[in-house]
């Protein structure tokens, strides 16, 4: 039976990584998958997936009038499984497209992404992921600055944190910091 997954965590925890291995794990069983991810994040080009030890692979991009369920289901062969990069950044439609492609198709989807932005806010995508995923996992990282496990993910800005502003600005370590709260608060920057 087909469940929805989320596989959540601050910045740097290994989202990325983790469902490239995934695809990979499948795949080197000649099980196919389908890769998407959300056609903002534009870090390393529109349609593919990377993390930060170097490892890419392409990807469908999302946008908002992606028919991502019409794509699984006229797909040959089926895949086996539907894996989702940055889902944080979909809409209410399409994770609500990935629940019908566990319930009606019988495919597993295993959506990954960001729970809160910088402001500590949920995304739109998270915040649906959050209420329909059959089980969600946390994926943990410890805090830029201490040795505690990092929440949340500080914003910042030529060097100073940055608590309002838009929720989305697509950058990596040179603007995000994954963080405990306590440093999220009064982080220690110089």
């Amino acid at each position: 039976m087909a469940q929805l997954f989320f596989k959540h965590g601050s910045m740097n925890s290994g989202k990325s990584i983790e469902i490239l291995k995934v695809a990979h794990n499948y795949e080197e069983q000649n099980k196919p998958v389908l890769l998407f991810t959300s056609a903002i994040d534009d870090r390393d080009a529109v349609g593919y997936v990377s993390s930060r030890i170097g490892l890419r692979r392409e990807a469908i991009p999302v946008t908002e009038s992606t028919d991502i369920y019409g794509i699984v289901k006229d797909h040959q062969p089926k895949p086996y499984c539907v894996l989702v990069d940055e889902c944080q950044f979909l809409t209410k439609d399409s994770i609500l497209q990935l629940v019908r492609i566990v319930d009606e198709l019988d495919v597993p989807v295993m959506g990954f992404g960001l729970k809160n932005d910088f402001r500590n806010e949920l995304f739109e995508g998270s915040r649906w992921m959050l209420i329909y995923a059959d089980k969600i996992e946390e994926m943990k990282t410890i805090c830029w600055f201490c040795e505690r496990k990092a929440i949340m993910n500080l914003r910042v800005i030529d060097g100073k944190p940055v608590y309002d502003g838009e929720q989305i600005l697509i950058g990596g370590n040179d603007t995000y910091f994954p963080v405990c709260r306590k440093c999220h608060t009064n982080p220690p920057l110089s």
